[in-house]
């Protein structure tokens, strides 16, 4: 038997390999509507304020679970997405100081949501966060970044 294999219950061997480091997953959605318009040239109909219903999709990755099997205790990541949909939620993206004068793509978007969120969550077991920003069910961007 190999470093990858294991026996399963009946005294078979299988072959077990870690796709990445990141063993396990949880991911974690919140829906919300904000408003934003483009500032880039020729918006088109982009530029007049429009809303969306935006998802905020974590997957939080990490090869190990906490003290009590979590990887990440889903309380805490939902009350940090209450604070964080109060926020956004019928906010005029481009009013917001966290965009500044830049387009609020929904790419950007999806960095600046880790940023606060990371903020908010503090010390994680995960070793990497994804946010995937869903601009209503049509399009998503994401964002990926290492937690340390």
């Amino acid at each position: 038997m190999t470093d990858h294999d294991s026996e399963t219950p009946t005294g078979e061997e299988s072959s077990t390999k870690h796709v990445t480091e990141e063993t396990y997953r949880l991911t974690v959605r919140r829906e919300f509507i904000a408003q934003h318009f483009l500032t880039v040239p020729n918006p088109g109909l982009e530029g007049e304020v429009h809303s969306h219903e935006f998802t905020a999709e974590l997957v939080f990755a990490g090869p190990e679970l906490g003290e009590y099997g979590y990887l990440v205790d889903i309380d805490t990541v939902e009350a940090a997405l209450d604070g964080l949909e109060a926020r956004y939620r019928d906010a005029l993206l481009n009013d917001l100081p966290e965009f500044g004068d830049a387009n609020p793509s929904v790419e950007r978007f999806a960095r600046l949501f880790g940023d606060r969120l990371v903020e908010r969550l503090g010390d994680t077991t995960p070793t990497r966060l994804t946010v995937r920003m869903w601009e209503d069910d049509l399009a998503w961007a994401s964002h990926e970044r290492v937690l340390e």
